[in-house]
């Protein structure tokens, strides 16, 4: 099939899956986490292809290392899965409900997007948790995964929709797409593709939101900061900054930047360099850190670099108000956490840092779909509007007004002979649920 027919093929399908009920989604769910178990061996085998032809293309570290799909990222994805099954179905939620006269009432519902077309990285993981979140949201979805990973994703997808067949789900629901030149031609597809998620470089994300008219939700760089503030306990901001960079560096969320408070630099940074170098940790210092403990210098584009490595840049700053301008003027607003014991500077960071995820006395690395209960993610959105943050369920739906009349025509409204009468049912209804619940 052409790119074009594949397309028109995912928009029917998201029709019919507008009406799939939850527990047809959910038994496709189960069959989808059962398979991958039973087939854990196949896929592993099928992964080390992949991964053995990148080390021969010298692929990046960090890249190999989201390219993997060994057993335990298989049994983190089915947990995944089993999380979603749990949550709540968000498609054909009222919202809000409204009464515009006796007999005619409004209601805001919530319903899928409809085709969604996802560009991703060198994480077969990423399909998995992709394709279930559109599943369980109601969504169509094309894919286009990394080359480097093409077989693997060729058999995770033909497991997901022999799985979604099973169950009855309408045919051609998930697509996967091959080259570059379908990605060229998916931006060019605003007639059968609703919403855009790339994830990957900068340059790349940038590039599909300059060339194509298809709304687009994503971030182009994990520019993430640790602010250890000078009321910070020194046990308690070494190990969130070590969790924070080390836990897992290939990763949108780990931390490229640390700040100190200079009251706190000289007592803080021995200590945090000692731990930071038994991980194998390189740190790029600005001049104040450089008098304090031995450290490559940084340059200036050190603090706007996402390295997804180990390297960790390190910045000495005056106070509070210089982290957050540093942090709103270098960060890209995906992720940043201040370490205290002030309240009050904990609550002026998360109140004027500009990101997406604001956090306090905790690490960078919690800043996930499935972390924050969100049955996984499709990406994590630094966008100001639809969806911020980690982009789970809630963030695969939007909404449609339903207007139920008994014969009201607008004339009668026009001319002044009715008027409106705009009574909130929702806040009725929420107090009658609770009057029962008495």
């Amino acid at each position: 099939m052409s790119i074009t027919e594949i397309a028109a093929e995912a928009k029917r399908a998201s029709i019919q899956l507008t009406a799939v009920k939850t527990d047809v989604k959910n038994n496709a769910l189960t069959e989808i986490a059962n398979t991958l178990k039973q087939r854990s061996d196949h896929i592993i085998a099928v992964n080390e292809v992949d991964l053995d032809a990148a080390k021969r293309n010298q692929l990046a570290e960090p890249l190999l290392k989201r390219l993997k799909f060994d057993e335990g990222k298989i049994e983190d994805v089915c947990a995944g899965i089993e999380a979603l099954i749990k949550l709540d179905d968000p498609v054909g939620k009222t919202i809000t409900a409204t009464e515009l006269d006796e007999g005619l009432e409004l209601h805001k519902v919530s319903c899928p997007i409809g085709v969604i077309g996802v560009v991703f990285e060198s994480r077969p993981d990423a399909l998995v948790q992709i394709s279930t979140l559109c599943l369980k949201s109601g969504n169509a979805v094309l894919l286009k995964g990394g080359s480097e990973a093409e077989k693997t994703n060729n058999i995770l997808s033909k497991i997901i929709c022999e799985a979604g067949e099973k169950a009855n789900l309408p045919e051609g629901w998930l697509q996967l797409l091959h080259t570059r030149q379908d990605v060229a031609e998916m931006l060019s597809m605003d007639e059968y593709i609703d919403l855009l998620i790339p994830r990957g470089s900068n340059e790349f994300v940038r590039y599909i939101m300059s060339n194509t008219n298809i709304p687009a939700l994503g971030h182009a760089d994990g520019i993430c900061h640790v602010y250890i503030d000078g009321d910070a306990d020194l046990e308690m901001a070494v190990n969130i900054a070590v969790d924070s960079k080390c836990q897992y560096v290939a990763v949108c969320n780990a931390a490229e930047t640390m700040l100190v408070d200079t009251k706190i630099a000289e007592a803080f940074l021995p200590k945090v360099k000692k731990t930071l170098e038994e991980k194998g940790v390189e740190l790029r210092g600005c001049s104040k850190t450089a008098s304090i403990i031995g450290v490559k210098p940084a340059v200036e584009k050190d603090w706007s670099t996402e390295y997804l490595d180990y390297i960790l840049s390190v910045k000495v700053v005056a106070g509070l108000d210089e982290a957050i301008e540093h942090i709103n003027k270098y960060g890209s607003g995906h992720t940043d956490t201040i370490v205290t014991a002030d309240k009050k500077k904990a609550t002026k960071f998360m109140e004027l840092v500009d990101s997406a995820n604001v956090f306090s006395n905790c690490s960078t690395r919690f800043s996930d779909g499935f972390r924050y209960g969100l049955g996984a993610e499709v990406g994590i959105s630094t966008n100001k509007i639809h969806a911020r943050g980690p982009v789970g369920l809630q963030g695969l739906v939007i909404y449609k007004w339903k207007l139920l009349g008994s014969g009201q025509v607008l004339a009668d409204y026009a001319s002044g002979a009715k008027k409106f009468t705009h009574r909130d049912l929702t806040t009725e209804s929420a107090e009658s649920a609770e009057k029962k619940k008495l």
